[in-house]
């Protein structure tokens, strides 16, 4: 292994080292927070990585005699648990092999639902091979060994002495920094985008609004998918390195606004690098050489409550010259989601794979996994859409969800979400959550497409599959119009699937009025749990 080529991976050699100090309050007067000598040590520790809800922080350490190579400029992932009662991080711990099984290890990013981690060097079998990026997936016995991921023409196009990366929270866009000068130091920002069956693009360039004949390194992409972070050395800045912000202003990623410096309430006269927030948005966290209770230290700053203005739907929220914000440190607010996998059956826990969909179009906006041994999921959603979500599991059908994301809030926490699974057996019921009528009609709306057509899918995979369409009423209006439009909703989901090619003998259709209630027709939630369509298996 070339030890220059997989250490600078992560550790910008040319970082200043300073003396010791306590820290100390900027130039705002707003504290910059040293995370004490629970996290930080005598030691270099870089690249702090926040998850999502802010529970835990994973961070690199390096030199420290406790790493799998012990003291000679070795680099290993730890991680530190935030203790909810007092709100102080909890000691640093070592994660064990199969990730800090090599000299130099680091983690770049770690999915919402905690289930995949981005590691730095392309691994095969477990094996380092060059340089480049991994994954690692929790399993129900720990982390797999990393995968490499293979990103077209990546290994010929970084030929300078560092690189590192960072992965979008739906886990569809990988930023990369590297320089594809031989041996050179001054790093630009790349980006992959993941392709519909799982392969990556070649590296474009951001462009130049973001890329200078300066160094731009350690991106960050923040939860709502438009805000980006970086550390450069750009003229203009405080200190060797400083954090700036800018947002990305279209789809085609290569055009953003003007990059501003986050001043003195993040940056230094030093150096400062990998900046990182939790999907609220209340702390950043990043690495700095100032003010140190050692050497390289993880601080964390207090964000303002003022918000860059948020235009819902729109990618990026604009064109505006952030300098104009009222504070140009957060990103817009997003919501983050969090339940169970389970069993409609007997409520049991299901590993699965978790899709999310903007409405009415069917686009698969990120996925996720569930965790192999509990079933719970966390998921990143970003305000501006509609999204329906299931889970995809083998010998179960999802029963979807939908979720109304139009109109942007503050950021927000949703728990409990369950997202339920019935077994693919004869005399399964599943109802269809995310189909959709106007009032009194029978004719279904644009956005009941993915629902219906992802039913196309698992008819045509099970071709000996037969069901019977079931339309449902609550008790308002009379029986003769109740059980009209419930024949007729039943139907036109029948018709829908046979306008997709499925052979009209596999599907029945029977609308049951208002006889068959599933909750209470006294309050208008329970009447809207009544007013559904079902499926139910007759034969596998």
């Amino acid at each position: 292994m070339n030890a220059l080529g997989t250490f600078t991976a992560c550790l910008l050699l040319l970082t200043p080292l300073f003396t010791s100090a306590q820290p100390k309050p900027d130039s705002t007067g707003a504290k910059v927070e040293n995370l004490g000598n629970q996290v930080n040590s005598e030691y270099n520790e870089i690249n702090p990585m926040i998850s999502p809800d802010g529970k835990t922080l994973y961070y690199a350490r390096i030199s420290h005699p406790n790493n799998t190579h012990g003291v000679k400029g070795s680099q290993d992932i730890w991680y530190s648990d935030l203790d909810a009662a007092s709100g102080k991080w909890g000691p640093g711990r070592r994660m064990g092999f199969p990730l800090n099984k090599d000299e130099y290890n680091c983690a770049y990013s770690i999915t919402p639902d905690g289930q995949t981690m981005l590691i730095k060097g392309q691994y095969n079998n477990g094996n380092y091979e060059t340089r480049g990026f991994s994954l690692s997936k929790k399993t129900a016995s720990g982390w797999s060994p990393p995968q490499k991921m293979d990103i077209p023409n990546y290994v010929n196009m970084s030929k300078g002495q560092f690189d590192c990366g960072f992965m979008s929270a739906d886990g569809k866009v990988l930023l990369m920094a590297f320089s594809e000068k031989k041996n050179s130091k001054e790093d630009d920002i790349y980006v992959s985008f993941r392709q519909k069956d799982g392969s990556w693009t070649k590296p474009m360039e951001l462009g130049p609004e973001v890329n200078t004949k300066f160094t731009e390194t350690t991106p960050f992409l923040a939860p709502d998918g438009a805000t980006l972070y970086f550390s450069s050395n750009r003229e203009g800045g405080l200190g060797s390195n400083d954090i700036y912000v800018c947002k990305r202003v279209d789809k085609t990623w290569k055009h953003w606004s003007k990059p501003v410096n986050l001043g003195p309430k993040v940056n230094t006269d030093g150096y400062d690098a990998y900046y990182t927030l939790a999907a609220s948005g209340d702390y950043a966290y990043l690495t700095t050489f100032k003010n140190t209770l050692g050497k390289g230290d993880i601080v964390r700053v207090k964000l303002s409550d003022d918000r860059p203005t948020n235009q819902p739907g729109k990618v990026g929220g604009g064109g505006d010259d952030l300098a104009n914000k009222s504070d140009v440190t957060r990103p817009d607010p997003v919501v983050l989601i969090s339940g169970k996998v389970i069993d409609q059956t007997t409520g049991k826990p299901i590993e699965a794979r978790i899709v999310y969909q903007t409405l009415p179009d069917g686009t698969e906006a990120g996925e996720a996994t569930s965790d192999p041994v509990t079933g719970e999921y966390k998921i990143i959603l970003p305000y501006g859409q509609k999204y329906t979500m299931r889970a995809i599991a083998k010998d179960f059908i999802a029963i979807g969800t939908n979720i109304d994301l139009t109109q942007a809030r503050g950021f927000q926490e949703i728990k409990g979400q369950e997202l339920k699974m019935g077994a693919i057996t004869e005399g399964t019921v599943i109802p269809l959550n995310n189909i959709f009528f106007d009032v009194g009609k029978a004719e279904l709306r644009p956005e009941s497409g993915p629902e219906l057509d992802r039913l196309v899918t698992t008819l045509n995979d099970m071709p000996k599959m037969t069901i019977e369409v079931r339309g449902h009423t609550d008790n308002t209006g009379s029986n003769e119009i109740n059980n009209k439009l419930s024949q007729d909703r039943a139907d036109a989901v029948r018709e829908y699937f046979i306008s997709k090619g499925i052979e009209p003998d596999r599907i029945a259709s029977k609308g049951l009025g208002e006889t068959k209630p599933i909750a209470t027709n006294d309050t208008e939630e329970g009447r809207q749990r009544n007013r559904r369509v079902e499926f139910v298996i007759v034969k596998k």
